[in-house]
């Protein structure tokens, strides 16, 4: 099979290589997949490019990259039942703590990490839900219904903020945004957002409370965790909640502790990778269902063909996408 491989760190056009590898045999428990969509994040870029802290060097002498990607089951493994062939899958976790993703022809993992796509939705749209798609659910529901409340979500433009606001609207919640240009307000506001702020105005905490007539936020879904501490914290509700899956512009934040306190707010890091067993069960239910209900609608940037990885890496590093970049088998 085709498979995308690297075996060191370094620029996506020098390390990231495409050549002929075996296509994998399902082993107890697991099935194999054939690929029609990859799903390239910001994750996997640095993963390549060896950006994740404390890693040295690569964890496999070779690693095919990518965790999120759809596609249908050809084969199973022993244990698995044999009525799953032919099942139309998205996947998650395909390189997390695994030497082999989603960048190839066919993939083989365990059975419960291949999730089964509705008929309506496509290949594309389920290459998105992996990382993206469970982080905003994870992030907007983990704590439990949202109905009733008011939810901020921080960068409401990127491909997961988006779609944060999406699942927060479908769930019965006052959704708040934030963004940047007339361009991403739009988005953010056709994704469902009542209202989006600008997210560079000094004054960002008192217009966002200036809309709410006073009223603080119950749940902030959070991009840049450090940059906007400040901001949160005069604007969560007494015991509300930052669900934070990002803080790239400053990776070691000091906080306003005793403020957050006195609130007891709660901060919800957010790592779809390493949810728990009946988290995942929860978030996998919540996003099955909001695809049943055609709840969400997905911004794909670029499709290229697989063969252009390096490419599509290089576009999500350089910010040049208006949505989720994928490969195509």
């Amino acid at each position: 099979m085709r498979a995308i491989t690297y075996d060191r760190f370094g620029p996506a056009t020098d390390v990231l290589t495409l050549e002929d590898v075996p296509v994998p045999a399902p082993a107890t428990g697991e099935v194999l997949v054939r690929l029609h969509m990859s799903g390239v994040n910001p994750s996997d870029i640095r993963a390549r490019a060896g950006g994740r802290p404390g890693v040295t060097e690569p964890p496999f002498p070779k690693i095919i990259p990518h965790s999120d990607g759809a596609g249908v089951i050809e084969a199973v493994g022993e244990g698995v039942p044999s009525n799953r062939v032919g099942d139309r899958v998205w996947i998650w976790n395909g390189q997390w703590q695994r030497a082999f993703g989603t960048a190839a022809d066919y993939i083989s993992l365990p059975a419960q990490q291949a999730v089964t796509l509705p008929d309506h939705v496509s290949f594309e749209e389920g290459a998105v839900l992996g990382i993206p798609g469970l982080t905003a659910c994870h992030a907007v529901l983990g704590g439990g219904p949202v109905a009733g409340q008011t939810v901020l979500v921080s960068g409401g433009a990127g491909t997961v903020g988006r779609l944060a606001i999406q699942v927060a609207a479908a769930s019965g919640a006052r959704v708040l945004s934030t963004a940047r240009g007339d361009e991403a307000i739009a988005v953010a506001k056709n994704a469902g957002a009542e209202e989006v702020f600008d997210y560079t105005d000094d004054r960002l905490a008192d217009r966002i409370l200036e809309a709410t007539g006073g009223q603080t936020i119950d749940r902030i879904v959070e991009v840049e965790f450090g940059k906007n501490a400040e901001t949160n914290t005069k604007i969560i509700s007494e015991r509300g909640t930052i669900a934070a899956f990002g803080s790239a512009k400053d990776m070691t934040p000091v906080l306003p502790f005793y403020p957050l306190m006195f609130k007891a707010v709660t901060i919800d890091l957010v790592l779809v990778y390493i949810l728990s067993a009946s988290e995942r069960e929860t978030t996998v239910a919540n996003l099955t269902d909001l695809l049943n209900r055609n709840a969400l609608n997905f911004q794909i940037s670029d499709v290229l063909p697989l063969e252009d990885c390096a490419t599509a890496h290089d576009m999500i590093a350089g910010g040049n996408r208006s949505g989720s970049v994928l490969l195509k088998m």
